[in-house]
């Protein structure tokens, strides 16, 4: 199926490796422009031969730039003033009990989570508004909808980025510009198997074992029993993103192998 992304301009934040790596591929394999992000300049070089690798002939661009912070916002603009696609992908989790969280890491990952996105689309809507055409994507999670008690704070923020994401489309009624949000559950990237590595050596159990565990005890609800490949998220977000979705606006879309337990 031709996506009909050819020419079309997309930034993924956050996309040196795992999802927003993989979402990166998959709109340049569609023929976007792709424009990738990191927070340091090496990570970002290696990205992008994967990239090149990957997907050869590809239009590709970098830029490094810590989006956590306004000021790596602003940088990220001035180095890619305009788009035609945003994927506010860039993103942290760190599991811990919630009494131990302090006052600083909520507004942490407030301010990483939630903030790039609302700056970095503050920024580029209103161009799209004017040109009557453009994709605006929240990477949120199965945990905005279901809180994990490991990461009380993660969920908040991934809660936030849903609303977010609705409030903005209602100011996009009646142009050719969507605003959608989607939602992975437990995905097989970098930071993810570090977790899973670290979490069979304090259980004294194979990594196997530990994933296992963890769809039984902490992911019961889930379908598939398995970690989802960062790809199937990629194959998603890519529709989103294409003239094909145009009816698809103000959505919450799932990407989690059914561990949310609702039709809607």
């Amino acid at each position: 199926m031709d996506l009909q992304l050819s020419g079309k301009r997309a930034l993924v934040t956050g996309s040196t490796s795992g999802i927003g790596f993989a979402i990166a591929q998959s709109l340049a394999a569609e023929g976007a422009e792709v424009i990738i992000n990191g927070r340091g300049r090496a990570g970002v070089a290696a990205a992008l031969e994967r990239l090149e690798q990957a997907v050869p002939g590809a239009k590709l661009r970098g830029v490094a730039a810590d989006l956590g912070a306004a000021t790596g916002c602003e940088q990220f603009v001035k180095a890619c003033p305009d788009a035609d696609i945003l994927v506010n992908n860039m993103g942290i989790f760190d599991p811990k009990p919630f009494e131990e969280i302090p006052d600083e890491e909520w507004f942490h990952f407030f301010e990483t989570n939630v903030m790039s996105g609302v700056r970095l689309t503050r920024h580029y809507l209103p161009a799209m508004k004017q040109r009557n055409w453009g994709r605006v994507v929240f990477i949120s999670s199965e945990s905005g909808i279901c809180p994990p008690a490991e990461m009380v704070h993660y969920g908040m923020s991934k809660s936030a980025q849903l609303s977010v994401a609705r409030g903005i489309a209602e100011t996009c009624v009646g142009s050719g510009v969507t605003v959608n949000s989607v939602l992975p559950g437990p995905t097989r990237t970098e930071g993810v198997a570090t977790f899973f590595a670290r979490l069979a050596e304090e259980q004294g159990v194979s990594v196997e074992e530990a994933e296992r565990a963890f769809f039984a005890n902490a992911r019961p609800t889930s379908i598939i029993k398995r970690l989802i490949d960062p790809a199937e998220v990629a194959a998603m977000v890519t529709y989103v993103c294409s003239p094909l979705s145009s009816a698809t606006h103000g959505a919450a879309l799932r990407v989690e192998g059914g561990v949310v337990r609702s039709m809607v």
